[in-house]
């Protein structure tokens, strides 16, 4: 055999290698471009889920809850002076604010009074405000606080899109302003009613433990693990631990 045609040989062999390795190339190309695809479909198809059970519950919950509502509406009128809902700014998602609502539990002048407290915040950290005892809140506002329901109004929240059933407590503006880096992962999801933390313990839950059932939660969630926490969160309302 000529060296021309040893050549040509070599040469065809090369070409017909660089094609089988392009048509492989283009194979896992496609492969990988279908992949991203159902994964892309797959997280929108889960946040739109979890979007449509959050307004179906939310919505029957305030149907259902209407009655205790006008109970608790009434009560909060008849025991203190002031309006029957609070109504506060919180940060959502991605730093978000929106209107954050509850039955008021505390006298008018509470947020006045806090800068007064603040010496006595029981919370570990600093970055939030806790007391046991705390001299602000009525009597009535106590026995709704204890149970949670103060918090029934934020269905609301939930219906409107500000919040989900399940994720990481609201915080207010100046609670976000003492944020480490870390602590603001937490905004990267919308807020919820019930979290990791809140069925752990709830207030007793030093700030940087909540920071990190938090982030546990962002890492590893889905609609079996919100159904969880729905479920967990039931005997913590009961069981009262943590909530002041």
């Amino acid at each position: 055999m000529s060296n021309s045609t040893e050549r040509r040989v070599r040469l065809d062999k090369d070409i017909n290698q660089l094609l089988q390795e392009m048509s492989e190339r283009e194979t896992i190309s496609r492969f990988s471009g279908l992949h991203l695809f159902f994964w892309k479909f797959t997280v929108q198809f889960s946040y739109a889920l979890k979007r449509f059970l959050d307004i179906v519950f939310s919505l029957l919950a305030l149907i259902i809850l209407s009655p205790l509502f006008l109970v608790l509406a009434i009560l909060i009128k008849l025991t203190s002076p002031g309006p029957i809902f609070f109504v506060q700014v919180r940060i959502g998602q991605y730093g978000r604010s929106f209107c954050f609502f509850k039955f008021r539990s505390m006298y008018i002048d509470a947020e006045q009074r806090k800068q007064e407290l603040m010496a006595q915040n029981e919370s570990a950290d600093g970055v939030i405000f806790k007391m046991k005892n705390d001299p602000r809140i009525t009597p009535i506002g106590r026995i709704i606080r204890k149970t949670s329901m103060d918090e029934l109004p934020q269905f609301l929240n939930v219906l409107f899109g500000d919040m989900s059933l399940v994720g990481p407590r609201p915080p207010v503006p100046s609670e976000v302003k003492e944020y480490s880096i870390e602590a603001r992962k937490r905004l990267n999801v919308k807020p919820g009613l019930t979290c990791l933390w809140q069925v752990s313990g709830r207030s007793d839950i030093p700030f940087k433990e909540q920071v990190k059932l938090d982030k546990e939660y962002i890492s590893s969630r889905s609609l079996k693990s919100d159904l969880l926490i729905l479920l967990k969160t039931i005997p913590a309302i009961l069981s009262g631990r943590g909530a002041y």
